[in-house]
């Protein structure tokens, strides 16, 4: 089973993402801050396949979370959640190390398509 690690400081979103990710069959841990995501993240021994960090968290932001899982782990997925949709801040999340970038509202299906799309590319190779 492919773990995801989600970094959501919205409940009700982090419920939403946690809910749709499980019935699509991943394991998930979620936390609701970006120190808890690196902390989860190290306790786990880097065991998770995806993150789906949010951008705009108080303390560390989805941007420096992306930046330090990227430092700890080339293989491992990342996907920014974020309601920056402007180009910029697409650019820059890329640029950070994601692998992904998908902005609020956003569909639980196309979600899960990318979560799938991405496991499908890293267990690739590329």
């Amino acid at each position: 089973m492919k773990r995801v690690l989600v970094c959501e400081d919205e409940d009700v979103i982090r419920g939403f993402v946690i809910i749709n990710l499980r019935r699509a069959g991943y394991d998930v841990t979620d936390v609701n801050c970006g120190e808890d995501a690196l902390r989860a993240y190290d306790e786990a021994e880097g065991n998770f396949d995806i993150a789906v960090l949010d951008i705009m968290m108080p303390g560390l932001d989805g941007i420096e979370v992306c930046k330090a899982l990227r430092e700890k782990s080339e293989s491992l997925g990342i996907i920014l959640l974020t309601a920056k949709a402007q180009e910029a801040d697409r650019e820059e999340g890329l640029q950070s190390g994601a692998d992904d970038y998908v902005t609020k509202p956003f569909s639980p299906s196309e979600l899960i398509k990318r979560v799938s799309d991405l496991c499908r590319r890293k267990s690739a190779g590329n």
